[in-house]
C-alpha cells in the first residue's frame, strides 16, 4: 500500500481526468446509433516521448491518433480539420498515458473488470446511464429487450448489401469500442474508490473545523498599504533580490519552455479590394431588383448567415431608414459591420406588438408616506420645469437620476408592450409625438420625468439580405507576404531583429514561457506551426521563416529557453522585484509605527492620511479576510492569537502593514458530537482525491513529451 500513501501526499495539483473521454467516444448527443452528431470526448528519429519508462514510437502514437480521427469521422460524417486535430492528438496521448502509466497501477492494486461486470452494465441490474438513454421505448423508458436484440443483430453474419454492411460494420465497431471504454471507466471508478477509502478525518480535525466556522472575534485593524511609500524612496539591491529568490526558490519551479519575439504583417483589405467588392455588390443590387425568387437569390449570393430576416422598428439597423422600407425596394449596397450589405424588402406590414423608445429620470421617495412622496414629486416637477426651460435632459439625468440609466442620459432604449410597468408604458404609448411629457408619471418605483424619443410603432419588415465580406485580394496577400519576407531575409540575432523592426516602425511583441503543446502564441490565434518551429528548429537568436497565420504573416526570433526544473535568478529577477520592494516598504512603515506610542487611533493619526482604521465584529478563522487589508490569512490568524484587549506589533501582511487589536473573542461552546463537520471534511477530501489521482500518477511516471518534433 506504499503507492496509496504516495498518491495521497501528491494530490494537490490541477484536475486531470485520465479516462474522461471513455464514454463520450461512443455516446453523446442524439442517440446511440442515430445519424446526428455525437461528441467524442474524449532517442531515434521515430521516438516522440516516454511514458513510465516505455519509449513511445511515432508509429504507435499515430495508430492512436488515427483511431481518434476515424471515430471523429464516423461521429460527424466529415474528416477532422486543422482546428480539431490538436484535440484528437491530445486525446490519443492521454490514452497512451492511460495504457502505460495508469493501467499498470490498476494491475498493481488488483483492480480489474470482468466480462460479467460488463454484461451487468449493459443489460443486467446496474445498467450504465448511457445505455439507458440510448435504448428507450416510445414513452422514453429504458427497454432492455432493445439492447438484447441489438446485440443479437451484431452477432449475426455480415449483411451482403453494401449499404447495410456499412451500417452494420459501423455499429459493430462502435459497440466494441464502447464496451472497451465502459470497462476502462469502471476500472477507474474502482481504483479511485480504493484510494478514497484510505482517506480519514480525525476527531481533532473535525473539532478544529467546528471552531474555525463558529468562533467569532471582534477587533480593530490599523492598515497602511504598501503604496503609501513611494517606489523611489526604496532601493532594491541585487542582494535583496537574491536573498528573496533563495528563500522562495520552490515557487519558481518550471517546465521546459522557450521564449520568442515576433512581428506581424496584417493582411488588411486595401481600398482597391473594397472598391472591387463594392462594384460586385452594386451589380448584385441591380439584379436583385428584378429577380422573381428573392429568398433563393439572397441565399445563393450571400456570404452571411441570415439571408432572410424580420425587423421591427426596434431591431432595424441604424444604416437603414424607415422610409426606405417599401415592399419591393432594394436598399444598398451599404457598409454594415465592415461588410457590404444589400437588402430587398419582401413584405412591409404590422405586428401585434408595439415598441417605443424613451429616456427617463427616476426620482425615488425615501418611503411611501404621503409627506415623503410629496417631497419626491415636487423635486421631480422642479427638474421637469428646468428641462422645459432649456436645461439638458441628459445632464439632469446624470445629476439626479437614481437608477442605472443615469450614466447614459436616462436612455432606456426600445421596449415592447409588457416590458415596463403599466403607468410608465401607458404614458409613453399614449404620446403622439416625441419630446418631454408635460407632467411627471408615478409608478411603484417613484416619479419619472419622461422624454419620448420614438413614439409607439408596430411596423414589421420581412427582408432578404445579401452580405459580401470585404476580404483582401491575392495581390494584397502577396504584398504583405513580400514585406514579411524582406524583413526576415538575411536576419540573425535578437538585437538585429529588434533593431530592424524599430527602423521599419514594426511593433515587437513578446511571448514567453511557451510550452511544447501550446496552440496559441501571444495575441495570435492558431499558431501551432510557430510553436513547432520554435522547439524543432529554433535556437537562441535564430529568425524564423514567414508564417502564414490566417490574417497575419508573422516572423519570429527565439529569445531564450527555460529548462525543466527551477527558473534561474536572472529569469525571475524582474518578476520578484515588486514583492521585494514591498518587503522593504513594510520595514519602513513598521519602523515608523514602532517609533509612535498611544492608542490605535493615535498611531494612525501620527502616521498620516494613508493609515486606515477599520473594525469588525464578525471575524472568523475560515474567512481569511479583514476590512482594510482584504485577503490576509496571516492577519486573521494574528487576531485569534491575541488575548482580549491586547494589540499585536506591526507586521507585514499581504497588501500592507497591519496592526490588530482584539476587543473580544467568543469561542463556540464545546459540543458532544462533531460528526457533521467530520463528514463534510471527509467529503471535500474525497472530492479532491478523486480529481487529482491521475495527476499524481502522471507526476510519478516521468512523462517526456516530444511530439513537437513532428506535430
Amino acid at each position: 500500500m506504499a503507492l496509496i500513501s504516495t498518491l495521497r501526499t501528491k494530490m494537490t495539483k490541477f484536475v486531470v481526468g485520465f479516462v474522461a473521454l471513455a464514454m463520450g467516444a461512443f455516446i453523446v448527443g442524439s442517440d446511440l446509433f442515430g445519424s446526428g452528431p455525437r461528441s467524442i470526448f474524449g532517442g531515434n528519429q521515430n521516438n516522440i516521448g516516454e511514458i513510465a519508462g516505455t519509449s513511445i514510437s511515432r508509429d504507435e502514437y499515430q495508430t492512436y491518433v488515427k483511431e481518434r480521427e476515424d471515430n471523429y469521422t464516423m461521429s460527424f460524417n466529415r474528416q477532422p480539420g486543422e482546428k480539431e486535430r490538436p484535440t484528437l492528438q491530445n486525446q490519443a496521448w492521454e490514452l497512451m498515458i492511460l495504457k502505460y502509466a495508469v493501467r499498470s497501477q490498476f494491475e498493481k492494486t488488483g483492480v480489474k473488470v470482468t466480462t460479467d461486470e460488463i454484461w451487468d452494465m449493459v443489460q443486467g441490474k446496474n445498467v450504465d446511464p448511457n445505455v439507458k438513454q440510448s435504448f428507450t421505448d416510445s414513452a422514453g423508458n429504458f427497454d432492455r429487450n432493445k439492447v438484447v436484440q441489438f446485440i443479437k443483430n451484431l452477432d449475426m453474419p455480415a449483411p451482403t448489401n453494401e449499404q447495410m454492411y456499412a451500417q452494420w460494420a459501423e455499429s459493430k465497431y462502435r459497440w466494441t469500442m464502447f464496451q472497451k471504454d465502459l470497462g476502462l471507466g469502471r476500472e477507474r471508478v474502482k481504483y479511485e474508490n480504493l484510494l478514497i477509502k484510505t482517506n480519514y478525518v480525525t476527531a481533532a480535525e473535525a473539532e478544529r473545523d467546528y471552531h474555525n466556522q463558529n468562533d467569532v472575534a471582534e477587533a480593530k485593524i490599523l492598515y497602511i498599504p504598501y503604496f503609501a511609500v513611494s517606489d523611489s524612496s526604496v532601493k532594491v539591491t541585487d542582494s535583496d533580490l537574491k536573498e528573496y529568490y533563495d528563500r522562495n526558490r520552490a515557487k519558481y519551479k518550471s517546465k521546459f519552455s522557450r521564449n520568442l519575439s515576433y512581428v506581424s504583417f496584417p493582411v488588411v483589405p486595401s481600398a482597391e479590394d473594397s472598391s472591387k467588392i463594392r462594384k460586385e455588390a452594386e451589380k448584385i443590387a441591380t439584379d436583385f431588383k428584378t429577380v422573381a425568387d428573392d429568398s433563393v437569390f439572397a441565399a445563393t449570393n450571400t456570404e452571411g448567415r441570415t439571408p432572410y430576416s424580420k425587423y421591427t422598428i426596434a431591431t432595424l439597423p441604424s444604416s437603414i431608414k424607415k422610409d426606405q422600407l417599401l415592399t419591393g425596394n432594394v436598399v444598398g449596397p451599404f457598409l454594415s459591420d465592415g461588410n457590404y450589405k444589400i437588402i430587398k424588402v419582401v413584405k412591409a406590414g404590422t405586428d401585434t406588438i408595439y415598441t417605443a423608445k424613451a429616456s427617463h429620470i427616476l426620482i425615488r421617495w425615501d418611503d411611501e408616506t404621503p409627506a415623503n412622496k410629496k417631497i419626491a414629486k415636487e423635486k421631480a416637477q422642479k427638474i421637469l420645469k428646468e428641462i422645459k426651460g432649456g436645461a439638458s435632459f441628459a445632464a439632469k439625468a446624470l445629476e439626479f437620476g437614481t437608477d442605472g440609466t443615469k450614466t447614459r442620459g436616462g436612455d432606456l432604449g426600445y421596449f415592447s408592450s409588457g416590458q415596463m410597468v403599466k403607468p410608465f408604458q401607458n404614458a409613453v404609448f399614449a404620446a403622439k409625438k416625441t419630446g418631454v411629457l408635460a407632467d411627471v408619471v408615478e409608478t411603484q418605483f417613484g416619479y419619472h420625468i419622461i422624454d419620448v424619443t420614438a413614439v409607439k410603432d408596430n411596423s414589421s419588415y420581412t427582408v432578404a439580405s445579401i452580405e459580401l465580406k470585404i476580404t483582401p485580394s491575392d495581390e494584397t496577400h502577396n504584398a504583405a507576404f513580400l514585406k514579411a519576407q524582406n524583413f526576415a531575409a538575411n536576419l540573425s540575432g535578437v538585437a538585429a531583429f529588434k533593431e530592424k523592426a524599430t527602423k521599419e516602425n514594426l511593433n515587437v511583441l513578446e511571448a514567453n514561457q511557451i510550452s511544447t503543446n501550446d496552440q496559441r502564441v501571444g495575441n495570435l490565434g492558431d499558431a501551432r506551426k510557430m510553436v513547432t518551429w520554435l522547439f524543432r528548429d529554433g535556437s537562441e537568436g535564430k529568425v524564423s521563416e514567414v508564417f502564414d497565420l490566417d490574417d497575419d504573416y508573422v516572423v519570429a526570433v527565439m529569445t531564450g529557453e527555460t529548462e525543466e526544473g527551477f527558473r534561474s535568478f536572472d529569469q525571475v529577477k524582474e518578476e520578484i522585484t515588486p514583492a521585494v520592494r514591498n518587503i522593504l516598504k513594510g520595514k519602513q512603515i513598521i519602523e515608523k509605527l514602532n517609533a509612535q506610542k498611544g492608542t490605535l487611533e493615535e498611531l494612525g493619526k501620527a502616521y498620516g492620511s494613508d493609515a486606515v482604521i477599520n473594525s469588525s465584529s464578525d471575524i472568523k478563522m475560515n474567512s481569511n479576510t479583514l476590512p482594510g487589508p482584504g485577503l490576509d490569512p496571516v492577519a486573521v490568524g494574528r487576531v485569534f492569537s491575541l488575548e482580549n484587549g491586547k494589540r499585536s506589533a506591526p507586521f507585514a501582511g499581504e497588501n500592507g502593514v497591519v496592526v490588530v487589536e482584539l476587543q473580544n473573542k467568543t469561542l463556540a461552546p464545546e459540543v458532544g458530537d462533531y460528526t457533521m463537520f467530520k463528514n463534510e471534511l471527509l467529503k471535500n477530501l474525497n472530492n479532491r482525491s478523486g480529481l487529482n489521482i491521475a495527476e499524481a500518477i502522471k507526476d510519478g511516471s516521468k512523462i517526456v513529451d516530444k511530439r513537437y518534433k513532428f506535430y
